[in-house]
């Protein structure tokens, strides 16, 4: 069985540690680096090519934001999941244009964190609860902007006794 590789890039040393010490009880997985910033990330994900990158947001030189840019830039096979304490709409949304796979809050259960390397692996993307919720809030906003921007004739207002048809 081949292990999915992963990089751990955190700057705080008890939780790079902790998460380390977790994923590396499972057969499957492998931990091939760990750095502290955004710009050891990226150095570690160009000269090891991981599977996966496990990326925190707020890390000195580099954000976590502006690592994942570069990240998918220099190698778009690696999935970044993003672990984080962050639920900011900003951070969310400016990740995911980013190109992350996955965005945790660090009060998942650590079961939680081995799922998600795993589906970021496999292709499937991971969102915590609380960032689906802001998406999907996201999302309802903007189809109601563009819904409150079409004329009346365009929006599909039933007349008829029919539902509205969806263009």
């Amino acid at each position: 069985m081949e292990k999915i590789r992963v990089i751990i890039a955190e700057d705080h040393t008890f939780v790079r540690e902790a998460t380390r010490q977790l994923l590396e009880q499972e057969p499957d997985i492998e931990i091939v680096g760990e750095a502290t910033d955004g710009a050891e990330a990226l150095a570690l994900v160009e000269r090891l090519n991981p599977d996966v990158a496990i990326v925190d947001i707020s890390m000195p030189v580099m954000s976590g934001i502006e690592a994942t840019e570069r990240i998918k830039a220099v190698r778009p096979g690696t999935a970044v999941l993003i672990l984080t304490q962050y639920d900011d709409d900003q951070y969310i949304f400016a990740l995911l244009a980013a190109g992350a796979a996955g965005y945790l809050l660090k009060d998942v259960p650590s079961a939680e964190i081995v799922r998600a390397v795993r589906s970021v692996h496999a292709g499937e993307p991971v969102l915590h609860p609380a960032i689906v919720k802001k998406v999907l809030a996201r999302f309802a906003a903007e189809a109601q902007d563009q819904q409150s921007a079409r004329p009346e004739s365009a929006r599909g207002v039933a007349t008829s006794g029919h539902p509205p048809q969806l263009s």
